[in-house]
């Protein structure tokens, strides 16, 4: 069996990289210099993927011995090609890297540790807090460079909310506020908002109770007291009972296109998701959004400042010092930054943050300021997600979808997910899941 397996996972490299056709740059190399060719993923939007390829093309001309092969694709597709590479011990030199992926990849050992390099100076990091380091650590060592912070938020549009004859939320509201606006809305053909996401929101609403989606050891779910997922869940399903909240299939890419969510068409109060998201959102509305923090009570130990995402260098890799140089610059260069807009979070680094500040879009502007206000008024984060967090994702967002259609009582979905979540995670720990 472990001979077919192996067999399998050969056949399925073999495929992904005749299928794959990495994105260069054709140009003469530096006199002088050996030429260096590095490899780099990620995923992204449009403005992501333009925006990085911009700055990659910056550090070329700065470094004409390096030439730059890059790919790009959707969250859910990246994932799939990265599989492959990493049982054929041929992943990319970097690799952008999800908090959700990092237990993961980190405990395979697929990672190479990046503390070396910052002790070294290869990457600078003299401007960069520990504590914005920290979220991309294992233990001692640190397998991801922070690319940028970001935390959970509401948006919405002040005019819609003029509109309706409703006040918008202040800083302080609450989940009881947010029930009393879906009632003004009841039944007039207008939502609050599209789905909220199950395993950012439901987190996030642990937490202002005290508690959290996994326990500390990654080998189980983090709370205790199932009535915790009912109340949460149950209100999601009433709002969905209500045609309050619209609920289109959020797994699929398509939810991207703009004409398919009612608040860009001016027919949902409010919009929620991670505050990088907010400079895209703005350029897809058209206008002006204003930024309010997530509902309370006790959204201060709900909230906390996340790593948007990550760079990772590859064990595999032979060229980790370049690498390790393109990630440097990448976090420190104000031009390179200039471009990249705070799309993956803003900037780490203090002096680069300092810096940016007179050349930000007003809508930058407002995340700089949203952040500052969460720095002051949020929790720690929780550790790294353990292994197996995409395989409890997929349930949860499963039995939400159950729930929204009415197809499962709250209590049901509670104990199913306890079951097989508690499950997975065992599992992983165990190290009985590939």
């Amino acid at each position: 069996m472990r001979i077919k397996k192996r067999v399998f996972v050969m056949l399925a490299l073999a495929a992904a990289l005749l299928g794959c056709t990495p994105q260069t740059s054709e140009r003469p190399s530096g006199m002088g210099e050996e030429p260096i060719t590095l490899r780099l993923a990620w995923w992204g939007s449009e403005f992501r993927n333009n925006a990085t390829i911009q700055v990659i093309h910056r550090y070329e001309e700065q470094n004409p011995h390096i030439n730059i092969e890059f790919e790009y694709s959707a969250f859910n597709e990246y994932w799939r090609k990265l599989a492959p590479y990493a049982a054929g011990n041929a992943l990319p030199d970097i690799i952008q890297m999800d908090i959700s992926y990092l237990s993961q990849y980190g405990t395979l050992d697929l990672l190479e540790d990046l503390e070396p390099y910052i002790q070294s100076g290869v990457i600078d990091a003299s401007s960069i807090s520990e504590n914005n380091l920290s979220g991309g650590k294992l233990g001692d060592k640190l397998y991801g460079m922070n690319l940028g912070v970001n935390a959970l938020f509401a948006y919405y549009d002040p005019e819609v909310f003029q509109a309706s004859g409703m006040e918008p939320p202040a800083a302080a509201w609450t989940w009881d506020d947010f029930d009393q606006m879906g009632e003004q809305l009841k039944g007039k053909g207008f939502y609050l908002g599209t789905v909220l996401t199950p395993e950012q929101f439901f987190a996030y609403y642990l937490r202002q109770n005290g508690s959290s989606l996994f326990a500390k050891d990654g080998s189980r779910l983090g709370y205790e007291d199932d009535q915790l997922f009912i109340d949460y869940f149950s209100r999601m399903q009433r709002l969905a009972k209500d045609k309050l909240i619209f609920s289109p299939d959020i797994w699929t890419s398509d939810i991207n296109e703009s004409d398919r969510d009612p608040f860009y068409r001016g027919e949902a109060l409010l919009g929620w998701g991670y505050s990088n998201q907010f400079i895209s959102i703005v350029k897809s509305y058209g206008k002006q959004l204003a930024i309010v923090p997530l509902p309370g009570p006790d959204s201060k130990q709900g909230l906390f400042l996340k790593p948007g995402m990550f760079f990772s260098i590859t064990k595999n890799s032979k060229n980790k010092e370049e690498a390790a140089k393109f990630i440097s610059f990448f976090v420190n260069d104000l031009e390179a930054n200039k471009l990249l807009k705070g799309e993956r979070g803003v900037p780490i680094s203090s002096k680069l943050k300092e810096q940016l500040k007179p050349f930000v879009e007003p809508e930058l502007a407002q995340v700089f300021e949203y952040l500052d206000w969460v720095e002051k008024n949020s929790s720690p984060m929780d550790p790294p997600d353990p292994v197996g967090t995409a395989e409890v994702t997929t349930v949860l967002r499963e039995l939400n979808d159950l729930l929204l259609f009415g197809k499962i009582t709250p209590e049901e979905a509670a104990a199913e997910f306890r079951v097989k979540a508690d499950g997975i995670l065992a599992s992983s720990k165990n190290g009985r899941v590939q």
